[in-house]
């Protein structure tokens, strides 16, 4: 009774599907709560699952799941509760990836911290880019293979036992098999992890903290198949062409980025930034024998970048991260040198990222300077020379300025620059990030197209097809969008003068830093700093819920940028910035502008919130 009357309701979920919960990539701030996310999503959806209600309506009410497509989605929830539901399991033990090997990758880092022997069970073969060498070597995972005819093959073993399985079906596991995790695979799905028993448990938040910084969850396109297929409902097979997109957008990329270079198409922002990372460190393990390698980041970067390349170094004995400040009252040319000549002392391996322009300050360093200090010739006190710094560049904000070039300015420094997918490549439609690098640092790039493709991080088939539709007009969006942001910040500072915006110069925007961002620190009052910090989280606050509430077709309470339409609000503090240490926390405004909204509302509504003060 139970099985059918959960058919019958997923059916009618997938036949009345929001709109938002296939096309949306991105949260919404004002219906998320971050620790509750999936949890609260669940319990509501279970309310209108035991109340038979599946109504449209109520299904787009229902609070966000996860964030961005990384860590998950309204779908890919459904999806893991159903799971869950057919097999008397909690929904958390259910997680699904877009990747087929990095579910096993997870587990595997597990149990690095836990030193606990793995044994890895396949009846047919793993993944064919699953290089075992590389992943012992390069990660530091120790684990064993074996393949099995037959379930009754499954061998006693001292440690944890994954059963990888391609399946026709991937909703179905075989639970009287005695193995701990059951991966199941689906070629162009992804991959669906089952937690098997409460003695494995403790991996769950582990597991999808790996889902949420080095890959992405089954997509909404993929996961509403997978749903299609557990309710025996047909749907539409759509055959991409994606050795042709593929070829389309790194073209693309080469004319974006002004270099001829190999380009590497990932899952996700973060997808790309994993696969530089461990692809980087694979080159210094080969080429740089017996040297510690040092990751320098800026401690207030995004989120994301910031924990994962803690996260590289947490599993790594002889990679440590560095901190490189560099908003504020910091400069990162004096930053870069000061860290460059502590690493040079080390005798260590540099990889340096950074944001330009950062964020959320928007600041752009002198390019000249920053060619300077990234190329100094350097020798340590024994009178070894240093290694070279590879920079590894997130130009997210500005994907449209050419660093890369054999004539640009950093044509001396090895350098790979790197975009998130979801913001102007796509328009907000996909999650997919690409990189690429200058000549000097080409011959890297072999070894993190080796590493999107060991952990399954590559692009989608639909991920491909609208990248290819929407990078031909990237350029041209972001010079409108610049337009419109730099009329919108120049209202605001005629309007409200006391106000700090941090914003591109009209000189550095003549020479094609054109962001759509700005970040908004609100003037303040009060007789103590705590006081003064009060009264402006608050008042941030106040400005974004006004602008919703007053133009909700256009202003979003999110934290993404580069979209086709609307006005984007975010405190980075909150959202982006949601793992960065408290005291490097910035609890400013950011605003991110569109090519196309009605800005004229934007300036009334934001005159009414001056007047209000």
């Amino acid at each position: 009774m139970q099985d059918n009357t959960l058919f019958n309701y997923i059916k009618k979920v997938v036949n009345n599907l929001p709109k938002d919960w296939l096309n949306l990539t991105t949260h919404r701030l004002d219906i998320y709560n971050e620790s509750q996310a999936k949890t609260e999503f669940l319990e509501q959806f279970e309310n209108l699952f035991k109340n038979d209600n599946a109504d449209k309506i109520a299904l787009s009410e229902l609070p966000t799941a996860y964030d961005y497509i990384r860590l998950g989605h309204p779908l890919s929830s459904v999806l893991e509760w159903t799971i869950a539901k057919t097999n008397n399991t909690k929904p958390s033990n259910v997680i699904s990836f877009s990747s087929v090997s990095i579910p096993v990758l997870a587990i595997l880092r597990k149990n690095l911290f836990l030193k606990k022997n793995t044994l890895i069970l396949f009846k047919d073969e793993l993944p064919k880019n699953f290089n075992i060498n590389h992943v012992k070597e390069v990660y530091g995972y120790q684990f064993e293979t074996k393949k099995i005819n037959a379930s009754d093959e499954i061998p006693e073993f001292d440690g944890t036992t994954i059963l990888f399985s391609e399946k026709e079906s991937i909703c179905e596991f075989d639970l009287t098999l005695n193995v701990d995790f059951f991966v199941n695979t689906q070629q162009n799905l992804g991959s669906v992890l089952y937690v098997n028993g409460e003695q494995n448990e403790n991996y769950i938040s582990e597991i999808q903290h790996v889902r949420r910084r080095e890959t992405i969850a089954m997509t909404p396109a993929n996961t509403l198949i997978a749903l299609q297929q557990f309710i025996g409902e047909s749907f539409d097979t759509v055959n991409y062409d994606s050795e042709k997109n593929k070829v389309t957008v790194s073209n693309l990329v080469n004319e974006i980025t002004g270099v001829n270079t190999k380009a590497v198409i990932g899952s996700s922002g973060l997808s790309i930034q994993y696969a530089i990372m461990m692809g980087l460190i694979h080159d210094a393990v080969e080429n740089h024998k017996g040297k510690d390698i040092k990751i320098i980041v800026p401690p207030n970067c995004y989120g994301g970048t910031n924990d994962q390349a803690r996260r590289v170094a947490a599993c790594i004995d002889n990679v440590e991260v560095m901190d490189l400040p560099v908003d504020g009252d910091n400069d990162m040319v004096k930053s870069i040198d000061i860290v460059l000549t502590k690493v040079t002392e080390l005798n260590a391996v540099p990889y340096i990222i950074a944001e330009i322009p950062t964020n959320p300050r928007v600041e752009v360093p002198d390019l000249v300077k920053l060619k300077e200090v990234l190329s100094k010739k350097r020798v340590n006190a024994d009178g070894v020379s240093a290694v070279e710094p590879v920079f590894i560049l997130d130009q997210t904000f500005c994907p449209n300025v050419h660093f890369l070039g054999d004539n640009e300015m950093l044509a001396d420094v090895k350098t790979i620059a790197y975009v998130s997918g979801s913001k102007f490549p796509s328009g907000g439609k996909c999650t997919a990030g690409y990189c690429t690098a200058n000549t000097k640092a080409a011959s890297l790039m072999d070894k993190i197209e080796d590493h999107i493709q060991l952990c399954d991080n590559e692009a989608t088939a639909l991920q491909l097809e609208i990248l290819a539709e929407q990078m031909p007009s990237m350029n041209q969006r972001i010079k409108d969008a610049y337009v419109n942001t730099r009329e919108f910040v120049t209202f605001i500072e005629e309007n409200l003068p006391d106000a700090k915006i941090n914003f591109v110069s009209e000189e550095l925007a003549s020479q094609g830093f054109t962001p759509s961002v700005f970040s908004l620190d609100l003037p303040t009052k009060g007789n103590t700093d705590e006081e003064r910090e009060t009264y402006k989280r608050a008042l941030n606050l106040k400005l974004i819920n006004l602008m919703i509430n007053e133009i909700p077709d256009e202003s979003k309470y999110c934290v993404s940028y580069g979209q086709l339409k609307g006005c984007y609000w975010t405190i980075p503090a909150t959202s982006t910035q949601g793992t960065t240490k408290e005291g490097d926390k910035d609890y400013i405004a950011r605003v991110a502008v569109s090519p196309d909204l009605n800005l004229e509302l934007h300036k009334k509504v934001f005159l009414d919130f001056v007047k209000g003060i």
